[in-house]
């Protein structure tokens, strides 16, 4: 389906006109489970549609916004990752509008949950009370994190132990959402390291081969399995709670 523009939702955002967005909708008649992807810091490239379409193929209405909408990367991806980092700003509002989009929607069972990659799994984390389900995927975990889960769902996260950019970032997030008696499933894979859910490299080709030596990129046997486990995940938390609820 084309992109969509989801300016309504944000109008009472000052300077905040427009956030664009790409849809993906499962074949057949809903209604459906709702699915905000957040994405990477490369932004609503060809890997977060691919995941996109794979959540949809699931049975998910899933939303992508662009939390570059104003301005592109070069110019936003500063104010997005402090949005990130701090719990507000305008990227924190913006996921807020998709998820508002889906609950809107008369295809969406009203269950919504959201799906993060790198950067977007730190708003996956950022964002945890707010949604139903959360899949957080090699995302930053903030030094606040025990006030972050608090009154979290349920939260299923996967992290490769090669992404020396998070190391030890699997067993903080396992520990502190014990701890607070949230319902998890947080597994670190041994041969993957960063974006290793991806089907393919993305970022500046320029960099392509540093991130190769930093094992940055696709682990297809490690993918196949994390897939797995949030497919389950959200199946429990989004399509089985939610007939459950109505039944």
């Amino acid at each position: 389906m084309p992109d969509i523009d989801l300016g309504e939702y944000t109008r009472d955002t000052p300077g905040s006109p427009h956030l664009r967005a790409h849809i993906a909708v499962p074949e057949g008649e809903g209604p459906w489970p709702g699915v905000v992807v957040t994405h990477e810091a490369w932004g609503v490239d060809e890997q977060m549609r691919a995941h996109a379409d794979r959540l949809a193929r699931l049975g998910y209405l899933t939303i992508v916004p662009d939390l570059y909408s104003e301005g592109g990367m070069a110019r936003c991806v500063l104010k997005v990752v402090l949005a990130m980092r701090s719990g507000r700003g305008r990227a924190i509002v913006d996921i807020a509008a998709a998820r508002r989009w889906l609950l809107d929607r008369d295809d969406c069972t009203g269950r919504v949950g959201v799906v993060g990659f790198c950067m977007g799994g730190g708003f996956a984390l950022a964002t945890v009370a707010d949604f139903d389900a959360s899949a957080v995927n090699y995302g930053f975990t903030p030094r606040n994190l025990d006030r972050v889960v608090d009154r979290a769902c349920p939260v299923v996260g996967s992290f490769g132990a090669l992404d020396g950019g998070l190391r030890g970032a699997a067993d903080r997030l396992r520990t502190t959402l014990d701890a607070a008696g949230i319902v998890n499933d947080v597994k670190e894979y041994p041969d993957a390291g960063h974006s290793f859910l991806n089907e393919a490299p993305n970022g500046p080709r320029i960099m392509r081969a540093v991130f190769r030596a930093q094992k940055t990129g696709p682990h297809p046997e490690s993918a196949v399995d994390a897939w797995r486990r949030i497919d389950a995940f959200l199946t429990e938390h989004l399509t089985a709670a939610g007939r459950s609820e109505t039944s």
